[in-house]
C-alpha cells in the first residue's frame, strides 16, 4: 500500500506482505474496517521509530 504499514508489519510477523496487502483489502471490502486499522498501524510505526 502507500504507506509502507504492510512491509513493516510483515517484518514484524510471519506473514508476507503480499497476505498483509490481501487482508487489508478484504477487510476493506467486506467489513470497512482496513482503512481505519491501516491508518492506526500506521501510526503506531511512526510513534514506534524502529
Amino acid at each position: 500500500m502507500i504507506l509502507g504499514v504492510c512491509e513493516w508489519l510483515s517484518t514484524k510477523t510471519n506473514f508476507t506482505a503480499k497476505n498483509i496487502r490481501l487482508l487489508f483489502v478484504l477487510l476493506v471490502l467486506f467489513a470497512g474496517l482496513g482503512i481505519g486499522v491501516y491508518f492506526i498501524l500506521w501510526l503506531v510505526k511512526i510513534l514506534s521509530k524502529e
